[in-house]
C-alpha cells in the first residue's frame, strides 16, 4: 500500500515538473487540470466516503473565485485574499448543508443543484460582484515580492496547490475521523450505531470538498483577472461529478485521474468541433454527449472507475512477477549442484 502511495506522489511531482517544460498553450490546459482536479478530489471524497451526491460544486467554486476577486479590488492583499476564498466557501457550506444534508439521494442533487442556481442569480444582481457584467480589474497576485504575471507561475501555484489538497485529504482519510468516514459510506445506520456523529461528519466532508472549490475558484480569479456568472454554468458542476465518477469514488487518485482523462477527452473533442465545416453548436454538443457517454459507460462498466482498472492491472503484474520469482527459486533449488 506505501508503494502505491509513493508511485502516486511521485506521479503528482511529476506533473509539477512538467509546468517547466510545457509551451503557453498547452500551460493552460495544464493550469485548468490543476484547478479542476482539486474540486474534483473533494467531489470524490463527498460522493464516495460521505454518500452525498452534489450537483452544486461550481458554486463553491465561484464562491472563492468572487470572494478573492472583491477583495483584492478593494485593496486586500491577494495572498490575504487567496486564504480567505476556501474559508468562505466553506463556510457558505456549512450554511446551506444544515438543511440540505437532511435531504438523500436525489432529492439532496436537486438541492443542490438549485443552490448553485441561486447563487448565480445573486452574484448576477449585486453591484459589488459587477452584475451579469462581471467582475473587472482583477490584480494579478502577488506574493510578498513576487508577482505572478505569467501563465507559467500559476502552473507553479496550481500544482502546487492541487499537491496540498491531495496531501491534506490523504491525511484525513488515514485519520480517525476517515475511518469514520469509511463506515458512513457503507451505512449510515450502522455508522450512528457505532457511535459516530453521521450528521458532524456529513456537514464537515461538505464543507471540506467547498474549501477546496474555493481554493480552485480563488486562484482561477487571479489567472483570469476578470469573473462573471457566466463562468460558472450549472455543465460545470456536473463536470466535476462526471470527473469523479470515471475517476473512482472515494479515491483521491481517481479524483487527479479523472479529471486529467475526461478534461483531455474534452479539450479534444472541442477542438475537432471547431474545425471547419462544424455547426455553431458542435462544441457544446459534443461536450453533454461525452459527459453522458463516459458517465453511463463507467456506471455500467466499470463501477469502481479507472483506479480500480488501474489497480487489477498491478495485480495481475504483481502475481505474474510472484509466480515467475515462485519458479525461479524451484527452478534453482531442483538444479543439482556440481
Amino acid at each position: 500500500m506505501q508503494k502505491g502511495h509513493s508511485a502516486f506522489f511521485a506521479l503528482l511531482l511529476g506533473t509539477l515538473c512538467l509546468a517547466r517544460f510545457l509551451g503557453e498553450s498547452a500551460l493552460s490546459l495544464y493550469v485548468l487540470f490543476a484547478l479542476t482536479a482539486i474540486v474534483t478530489v473533494g467531489v470524490s471524497l463527498l460522493m464516495g466516503q460521505a454518500g452525498q451526491v452534489s450537483l452544486g460544486q461550481g458554486a463553491f467554486y465561484a464562491c472563492g473565485a468572487y470572494t478573492a476577486g472583491v477583495l483584492t479590488t478593494h485593496g486586500c492583499p491577494g495572498a490575504v485574499a487567496l486564504l480567505v476564498a476556501p474559508c468562505a466557501a466553506a463556510a457558505l457550506a456549512v450554511v446551506i448543508g444544515v438543511p440540505l444534508l437532511l435531504l438523500r439521494g436525489h432529492h439532496l442533487a436537486f438541492a443542490t443543484l438549485a443552490a448553485h442556481l441561486i447563487f448565480l442569480s445573486v452574484i448576477g444582481e449585486m453591484t459589488v460582484t459587477g452584475g451579469d457584467v462581471g467582475l473587472q480589474g482583477i490584480p494579478r497576485l502577488r506574493l510578498g515580492p513576487l508577482e505572478l504575471d505569467s501563465v507559467r507561475s500559476y502552473a507553479y501555484l496550481s500544482s502546487l496547490a492541487l499537491v496540498a489538497v491531495v496531501v491534506v485529504a490523504r491525511n484525513i482519510l488515514a485519520s480517525r475521523p476517515g475511518r469514520g468516514l469509511r463506515a458512513l459510506s457503507s451505512s449510515e445506520l450502522a455508522a450512528a450505531s457505532s457511535a459516530i456523529p453521521v450528521g458532524r461528519y456529513k456537514l464537515a466532508v461538505f464543507s471540506l470538498s467547498a474549501g477546496f472549490a474555493g481554493l480552485a475558484g480563488g486562484i482561477y480569479a487571479f489567472y483570469m483577472g476578470y469573473l462573471a456568472p457566466g463562468s460558472f454554468p450549472v455543465l460545470l458542476s456536473v463536470e466535476y461529478v462526471v470527473m469523479a465518477t470515471v475517476g473512482g469514488l472515494g479515491t483521491i487518485s481517481g479524483g487527479v485521474l479523472g479529471a486529467a482523462v475526461v478534461l483531455l477527452l474534452v479539450h479534444a473533442l472541442s477542438r475537432l468541433a471547431t474545425t471547419s465545416g462544424m455547426p455553431m453548436s458542435a462544441p457544446v454538443i459534443l461536450s453533454y454527449a461525452v459527459y453522458a457517454v463516459l458517465l453511463i459507460t463507467t456506471v455500467l462498466f466499470l463501477p469502481g472507475g479507472i483506479v480500480s482498472l488501474v489497480a487489477a492491472a498491478s495485480e495481475r503484474a504483481s502475481r505474474r512477477s510472484a509466480k515467475k520469482a515462485s519458479e525461479a527459486a524451484t527452478s534453482s533449488s531442483t538444479t543439482p549442484s556440481g
